[in-house]
C-alpha cells in the first residue's frame, strides 16, 4: 500500500515537474537525442565487426571441420579392433 501512494505522489510531482519546466525538459531531450545515437551506432558497429569477425574464423576453420569425421572412423575401426581382442579373451 505503501508502495502504491508513494508511486502516486512520485507520478503526480513528476508531471507537475514537467509542466512546469517543460522547455528545460526539450533542451535535455535535444541534448540527449545525438549522444544516445552516436553511443548506439558506436555499439552497432562494434557488434557488427565482432560478428564479422567470426564469420572470418569460421571461414578459416572449415576445412578442419573435416577432420572429425577422420577421428569417428579411427574410433569405430579402434571399437571394432578391441571387440574382436574381447571376443578373443571369451574364447580363450
Amino acid at each position: 500500500m505503501k508502495t502504491l501512494i508513494g508511486g502516486a505522489v512520485a507520478a503526480v510531482l513528476g508531471i507537475i515537474g514537467l509542466a512546469v519546466w517543460f522547455p528545460a525538459f526539450l533542451q535535455i531531450l535535444a541534448g540527449s537525442v545525438p549522444i544516445m545515437l552516436l553511443l548506439g551506432g558506436g555499439l552497432a558497429l562494434y557488434l557488427g565487426f565482432d560478428e564479422l569477425k567470426d564469420t572470418w574464423k569460421k571461414e578459416k576453420n572449415a576445412p578442419a571441420d573435416d577432420a572429425p569425421a577422420d577421428d569417428a572412423e579411427k574410433y569405430k575401426q579402434e571399437i571394432s579392433e578391441l571387440k574382436k581382442e574381447i571376443e578373443a579373451l571369451k574364447k580363450a
